[in-house]
């Protein structure tokens, strides 16, 4: 007599075969259940240590079909190398790098800053990032142009805007226009700096500190005479300064949240 199966689950609802993938360091996975995406640090005893972008570590273990690498399931398993853990490499903006990693189709949601020197800064530190994630950086010219920016880009929850304004400090100019625009798929924030320049910690330019400027002078222009540097061009002192910049560290802090939380904004799915 024939001898049949007791599985008699077609074919195609059987779970498919998923590839094994060694957990080597600094490989970028996805645990589906809680969202957690992060780099692996560690590998033992049937766990593996994940740390996100921000530095947070999560442990998780090991199953079948429990992580998603580039979108697909995979099977961690431990690595064939017997070296201990080691830290992920680190993007200029402290974030965990992922090698190879091709840049994401362009967001509908865009980050604006004031000028070409705020758009270059933003680009050298966190240019990594917002190609992973799709994010276009555009300046504007000038914050007066804001509310017309704004009003034409309309907004919502599949295209959230984001803006870095120079200068935001209670009672200014800028924080009224800011807060004619803000909404909830509109975040406006800033720093509290006249200009970009200032963002950049002196001691990353070699310098005591960022000279004053008496109020109706070219802030620029003022700091290039007080320093010592050629007046004549300032966009020669810039491409001087932001070549001393090589990570997050040679700026300062209340630059660095604006940008980070302007960055989580527009990447909210």
């Amino acid at each position: 007599m024939r001898q049949y199966s007791a599985d008699l689950t077609p074919p195609w609802k059987k779970p498919q075969p998923v590839p094994e993938v060694p957990a080597d360091p600094g490989l970028v996975v996805e645990e589906p259940v809680t969202g957690f995406c992060g780099a692996v640090i560690g590998c033992e005893a049937g766990t593996v240590t994940l740390e996100d972008r921000f530095g947070k570590h999560r442990v998780f273990p090991m199953e079948p079909r429990g992580f998603l690498l580039e979108g697909r399931a995979v099977t961690l398993v431990r690595p064939s190398s017997s070296a201990g853990p080691a830290r992920p490499s680190r993007t200029a903006s402290g974030s965990v790098a992922v090698p190879g990693a091709r840049a994401r189709v362009a967001r509908a949601g865009r980050i604006y800053v004031e000028g070409r020197h705020d758009a270059e800064l933003v680009e050298k530190v966190w240019g990594d990032d917002l190609r992973v994630e799709g994010v276009v950086v555009e300046y504007l010219g000038g914050v007066d142009d804001l509310p017309a920016i704004v009003a034409d880009f309309a907004p919502g929850p599949d295209a959230r805007l984001g803006v870095l304004v120079d200068h935001l400090v209670p009672g200014s100019k800028e924080s009224r226009i800011a807060e004619s625009v803000t909404s909830e798929h509109a975040l406006v924030v800033g720093h509290p700096y006249i200009d970009i320049w200032e963002a950049v910690k002196p001691a990353s330019l070699g310098i005591d500190g960022w000279p004053r400027v008496p109020h109706g002078q070219d802030w620029k222009t003022g700091v290039c005479r007080a320093l010592g540097w050629p007046s004549d061009n300032t966009g020669a002192v810039w491409q001087a300064i932001l070549a001393r910049v090589n990570s997050y560290k040679d700026l300062e802090p209340a630059l660095l949240g604006s940008v980070e939380r302007l960055i989580d904004h527009v990447t909210v799915s």
